[in-house]
């Protein structure tokens, strides 16, 4: 049974359209993504945003980290970064003759990881652990990143030049793959008006604290979903490992991750249960990247997120059952 009151239900669902109207202020014209995005956050995830250059993906991250009041940090992903030049490292201080750590940008509430796919895959790998764990060991040692802690990390799927592939294995740390995309004519307009408050992060109003997203992130697993919903999307998941144009299917991994962000989004409509529509909504931008099309569907020019909606299709939902 559901541990959320109505209350808390009506609280989250507050706080939550606070954070997307204040971050709305930015990044104008993409309030769809924002809100997957910040759905993301509070169900502990990462975002990977594939997109071309100057569509907002900096101003995106950077106005997160203003709405909730933390802090964010961006790093530059290029074939020369080193795997400590994210995580930090040991230095020795000649004055105490101690050797101490060093924290790496990674220690930050959101973390903007440009061009994730422009780095050698040890760097890449650097951050599997933090994405995972919200740890960094350097020298055994473990050091605990900030709560919460948010990933989004870019790449360009037009530019390939210089570019390593993301493994599986990283890409299955990645809870959503969203695009922000080219803003609609009414939109676009208002942010080449002069004067326009778009883009300028500075005036993301500051709605929250670290300490009270956290806290509302831990609240959220006492969102009510039933044994025919936890069916369901099991079923989901094996039908992508049966499905013949994928040569990999749904890990259990990305199956949690789908109920972690169905318990998040179904909050964020002020109820404290999931159902079925919650989760056909979020089962392209959580199951989709983690998905690998046999060479005869990517000679068919089929994608995964047509694959995904073949399959979502294919399987029978239950009636809701509220808690």
């Amino acid at each position: 049974m559901s541990t959320l009151s109505p209350e808390q239900v009506a609280e989250f669902r507050l706080l939550h359209t606070d954070i997307v109207d204040a971050v709305s202020t930015a990044v104008q014209g993409k309030r769809s993504v924002i809100e997957l995005t910040v759905t993301c956050l509070f169900a502990g995830g990462h975002v990977l945003l594939e997109d071309v250059p100057g569509t907002g993906k900096t101003t995106l991250a950077r106005s997160i980290a203003g709405a909730l009041g933390g802090t964010s940090r961006r790093i530059q992903f290029t074939p020369d970064l080193l795997p400590a030049d994210i995580t930090g490292t040991a230095v020795f201080e000649p004055g105490t003759g101690q050797i101490t750590f060093r924290p790496g940008p990674v220690f930050t509430h959101v973390l903007l990881a440009d061009e994730i796919n422009r780095a050698a895959a040890k760097t890449q790998s650097a951050l599997l652990e933090v994405m995972a764990e919200r740890t960094v060991t350097v020298d055994g040692v473990g050091h605990r990143v900030p709560d919460p802690f948010l990933v989004i990390a870019t790449q360009n799927p037009i530019d390939l030049d210089g570019t390593y592939r993301l493994p599986e294995a990283q890409l299955d740390r990645f809870l959503a793959r969203v695009s922000l995309g080219y803003p609609d004519a009414e939109h676009e307009i208002e942010v080449l008006r002069p004067g326009s408050e778009a883009g300028v992060v500075e005036r993301v109003r500051e709605v929250t604290t670290p300490a009270r997203v956290a806290a509302s992130s831990a609240a959220l697993r006492g969102v009510h979903v039933a044994d025919p919903l936890l069916a369901y999307v099991r079923s989901i998941g094996v039908a992508t490992r049966q499905e013949e144009r994928l040569r990999l299917g749904a890990s259990t991994r990305a199956l949690r991750g789908l109920i972690s962000a169905a318990q998040a989004f179904a909050a964020a409509q002020g109820r404290h249960y999931v159902v079925p529509s919650d989760v056909q909504r979020l089962a392209e931008p959580v199951l989709a990247h983690r998905l690998i099309p046999t060479r005869d569907a990517v000679l068919a020019g089929e994608d995964t997120t047509a694959i995904v909606a073949d399959v979502v299709q294919s399987v029978e939902a239950p009636r809701p059952v509220p808690a």
